[in-house]
């Protein structure tokens, strides 16, 4: 990571790519924090895999944003994994986040459905008994 200032680096990842609203990369670094805090809490090292970063973007979107996590996370250009990683790639070529060398934006494919894991939690529960 370099002394770049938040803010600086997503503007130049904004300019450079425009397909993602600089909302979605202040998430994207909470969530990256929610994940090292869930896997890698008082470990020297912090390094958290893409798929772990998937985990912590569904726990932090589901805690902060509720029900509204999957229409929000849509405005602002987050639909599948693969946005969260160029989210991920475009700050480490603004020099804010580094990666380690087995690290690739392929990391980030797969994971879950955005759908079904924001929308789920909160549909209703059939509590009948069949008679």
């Amino acid at each position: 990571m370099s002394d770049l200032p938040f803010h600086y680096a997503i503007v130049q990842a904004v300019e450079k790519d425009p397909r993602y609203h600089p909302h979605a990369y202040e998430f994207v670094r909470d969530a990256l924090h929610v994940a090292v805090k869930h896997y890698r809490e008082g470990q020297e090292n912090q390094h958290v895999s893409g798929q772990e970063v998937l985990e912590g973007v569904r726990l932090h979107a589901l805690a902060e944003y509720g029900p509204m996590a999957f229409t929000i996370l849509g405005e602002w250009g987050l639909h599948q994994g693969s946005d969260v990683g160029n989210i991920v790639y475009n700050l480490i070529e603004t020099g804010y986040f580094g990666k380690n060398d087995g690290d690739s934006l392929e990391d980030f494919s797969g994971g879950y459905d955005f759908e079904t894991a924001f929308t789920e939690p909160f549909k209703p529960k059939l509590n009948r008994q069949e008679a």
